[in-house]
């Protein structure tokens, strides 16, 4: 004997204590989806016999089946469920996650069970206990599917349970995840046979409009959302194309609320001939019964929404929430009918519609139809196709997993619609309205943050509350925050006796991880900016739906506006869209848009108010103070103890002048825009791809085409690549190194070829700094290369901040590569708060 049972399901074991239960579930099922009664009590009460602590033990058992209800798992509960009572709430619960209630029972007689319970060894149960289960269970048999049980399996004997051969898990209807497409899903037709036709030879496919045959290619397969009748001129035409498509194996089709009205009619039920329905029975008068009977069966035979593509792709008439998908109850196929609606009517007499898409948070893309639009949009991975084709509009196909959308224009308007088709405001899209501010729920609290590069990035509450801050009161327009790049470790601390960082644990850091080719940068002394440039202001407003009448904007590395002034701002980026334009890299790259990551100089631009009130405070004060000391030693006379201190101090006073200089490399007056400039370094993104495919060497040639000229504030960085195994190229590059930094360069740094590396050990570091000795005395103080200092110095520890290197890296490009696929700003928001989040954690700034 086979025993199916959905493969999603509530199943119930129901029975009397020593029927054998128990055993049924350990024979069938996997130990995690059996939630047992006794085990419940044995964790409340350490004891599964604890009969008063049923009642705990039950509201544990519910709350454990609920969640994985809500996970789509199979559960199976492992109780005696004798009572409808017992029941009861089980099947609520299955009710409320839309899974069918199945019940298995094993109606052993009382002798069977009391010859069991005797053999038990982990308790006895009293025999009149056992025999009013038998009785109870007898008692309310014939109710069970009134009870909600769509399913129900009996057995009597012990021997009908050993016949058992196999127990069958059916996929639901619902479930199609082994089709992977590529799809063309086909908006609501409405009987508008020759613009479906007009759309499928667009889309490639043969059509013979005559014959109600379409012949497809490339593998791709049609999916129909439903409404295919009513309103249009040809109704019948459309049913017979899509009813032949889906016989051949060419298409998919879900219902519509209009297709199920005509099948009502088609039973002979009574319905009202309205909304479009009397032009399809007009239309079908002339049709043979025995079309009308196949009609009748075909549409009785579609399946509520089809869960597609390995659950990434969810198809409904009218959409469907996250919690519904591939689920099966009545509640389920309404929602997909006819969405969701408050009850009250409009002033048009419509029904009101609940926008489920504005709260949708699932994984998988929802295509759907039922309220027809101007024109489809994306809302948070939704989309609603029906651009109201029988009313004047388009018939809209979405191409998947393309996401492109392709449209034919009615050839006339069949019917004038009782509320007007709404439209979002000039160039600002659905989604963008929506995305306007961050929904603190998505940022704030405890949250696991995947992304491709590390499955799980997790963010402290109390640092989520301080990154919403630098949001809400620091940061620029969330909109053009697309973007956040990573904090940068050093490399390990070096070994040799003067130096506190050197390339040559760059070097051995990443062959240690299996690279073979780096490429090192120079890296100047300016201030971390993401600077985005659109072509024009009209694609500011579409892309990014912002109208402020700016081309762009330039950010630091916390989000926050780089220039004070925005006529500044806007001033700077005019000159590096005029270098683009001209140079036509709006053309070779196929883009509106772009995303550099770059150093803006000078360093004094941005940290003025940190020279001021730090480094020049500290310095002027060490050396006044340093040099009087030493005035005062030299007067004092050739004692031994005084020249061991004038000796001292007088290195002490050479140091503070090194301090003085060293920042005074990196800081110059700016007068006008021609003193900034700007040294990209990554092409981050352009419309419709990003550049982590790219070597860095690619991004250094690329980006020094644009770079340099009269009026051009964009420089190129130097660079080299060398082969760690070739030592000449290594010490090569060393000697580059000193030289950069002896003629006061901060230093340089190293990076693997390719922009993402996963090693051995996973994610490598992206990038290395190592800087210079003179550049780290600004960082760690004056007197830094004492011998003293630089010992304690070395013992620095850098796994927090490597940690953070990676961890922000991968959010980062989480972030702006959910921009470019035009994910749902939220999704970016979450990331780029992370990494402000991130910023928080108690790391040492200097490294």
């Amino acid at each position: 004997m086979t025993i199916q049972i959905p493969e999603l399901a509530l199943v119930i074991l129901a029975g009397a204590s020593s029927s054998g239960k128990s055993s049924f579930a350990r024979q069938w099922f996997q130990p995690s989806e059996v939630v047992s009664s006794d085990a419940c009590r044995a964790m409340v009460s350490n004891d599964e016999n604890s009969m008063e602590a049923s009642a705990d033990a039950f509201d544990l058992l519910y709350y454990i089946v609920g969640k994985r209800l809500k996970r789509g798992l199979l559960t199976v509960v492992d109780a005696t469920n004798v009572r409808p009572e017992d029941r009861k709430r089980l099947v609520q619960l299955a009710r409320e996650y839309y899974v069918m209630p199945v019940a298995l029972v094993l109606n052993m007689r009382d002798r069977v069970c009391l010859e069991r319970n005797k053999l038990r060894t982990d308790r006895q149960i009293p025999p009149h206990a056992i025999i009013g289960h038998v009785n109870q269970l007898r008692r309310g048999l014939g109710k069970l599917r009134l009870e909600g049980f769509k399913k129900v399996y009996e057995w009597n004997t012990p021997e009908q349970v050993a016949a058992i051969t196999a127990l069958e898990r059916v996929a639901l209807w619902t479930n199609k995840t082994s089709e992977t497409g590529p799809f063309d899903i086909i908006g609501d037709v409405h009987g508008c046979y020759d613009e479906l036709c007009s759309l499928l030879v667009t889309l490639g496919y043969s059509v013979d409009k005559d014959a109600y045959k379409v012949s497809v290619h490339n593998n791709r397969k049609l999916v129909f959302i439903g409404d295919l009748v009513d309103r249009g001129p040809n109704s019948p035409a459309v049913l017979k194309l899509v009813m032949q498509a889906v016989q051949d194996g060419a298409a998919l089709c879900v219902p519509g609320n209009h297709d199920i009205k005509l099948l009502k009619w088609l039973q002979g039920k009574n319905v009202q001939l309205t909304h479009g329905l009397e032009a399809t029975t007009s239309q079908l008068a002339t049709e043979t019964e025995e079309f009308k009977q196949k009609l009748a069966a075909f549409l009785d035979g579609l399946i509520s929404h089809y869960v597609l593509d390995g659950g990434k792709l969810v198809v409904a008439h009218a959409g469907l929430k996250e919690n519904m998908q591939g689920r099966g109850a009545a509640p389920v196929r309404d929602f997909c009918l006819y969405g969701e609606t408050t009850g009250e009517t409009d002033e048009f007499g419509l029904p009101v519609r609940f926008n489920w898409a504005l709260e949708y948070r699932g994984q998988a893309t929802v295509v759907y139809g039922h309220t027809p639009v101007v024109k489809a949009e994306w809302l948070n991975n939704t989309i609603d196709i029906d651009t109201g084709c029988v009313f004047g509009g388009k018939l809209t196909a979405l191409r998947y997993p393309e996401r492109e959308l392709v449209s034919v224009n009615a050839l006339q308007t069949y019917v004038t619609p009782t509320r007007p088709l709404q439209l979002t405001p000039e160039a600002i899209s659905l989604q963008q309205l929506h995305d306007a501010l961050p929904d603190i729920a998505d940022i704030i609290g405890k949250q696991q943050i995947h992304t491709r590069l590390l499955q799980g990035v997790t963010i402290r509450e109390g640092h989520s509350a301080a990154a919403l801050e630098v949001m809400s009161r620091y940061a620029v327009n969330p909109q053009w925050l697309i973007y956040l790049p990573p904090t940068m470790s050093p490399s390990e601390t070096s070994n040799l006796p003067d130096y506190l960082e050197h390339p040559e644990e760059a070097w051995q850091y990443y062959q240690n991880n299996g690279v073979t080719q780096v490429i090192c940068e120079e890296k100047h002394m300016g201030s971390r900016a993401v600077v985005i440039i659109c072509k024009n202001k009209d694609v500011v407003k579409e892309r990014f739906g912002i109208t402020d009448n700016s081309i762009g904007i330039c950010y630091t590395r916390t989000g926050r506006a780089f220039f004070t002034d925005k006529a500044t701002e806007q001033a700077f980026l005019q000159m590096v869209q005029t270098v683009l334009t001209e140079r036509d890299f709006w053309t070779k790259f196929d883009t509106d848009w772009v995303c550099l990551d770059t150093e803006l100089m000078p360093w004094s631009a941005k940290a003025q108010a940190l020279l001021q009130q730090q480094y020049a405070a500290t310095g002027a004060a060490a050396r006044n103070g340093l040099q009087q000391a030493v005035s005062a030693l030299q007067q004092a006379g050739n004692n031994p103890d005084i020249l061991s201190l004038l000796n001292q101090y007088t290195e002490r006073a050479t140091l503070s002048k090194q301090f003085t200089a060293a920042y005074g490399r990196y800081c110059w007056e700016v007068k006008s825009l021609n003193d900034y400039k700007l040294a990209p370094f990554h092409i981050l993104a352009t419309e419709g791809r990003t550049y982590f495919d790219k070597t860095h060497e690619w991004h250094m040639q690329e980006i020094a085409k644009f770079c340099g000229g009269e009026g051009n504030p964009m420089i190129a960085t130097n660079y080299t690549v060398i082969t760690l195994e070739n030592a000449a190229e290594r010490e090569a590059a060393t000697a580059w190194w000193l030289q950069l930094t002896a003629a006061g360069g901060e230093g340089m740094v190293v990076k693997p070829m390719d922009y993402i590396v996963q090693g051995k050990r996973g994610l490598i570091q992206p990038a290395v700094k190592i800087r210079g000795t003179e550049y780290l005395r600004i960082i760690y103080g004056a007197e830094y290369t004492r011998a003293d200092n630089l010992k304690r110095l070395k013992k620095r520890g850098l796994q927090a901040k490597r940690s953070m290197a990676l961890r922000e890296f991968a959010l980062g490009v989480e972030a702006i590569e959910s921009f470019v696929a035009r994910h749902p700003l939220r999704k970016i928001h979450q990331c780029v708060t992370g990494v402000l989040a991130l910023e928080s954690e108690p790391v040492d700034p200097r490294l």
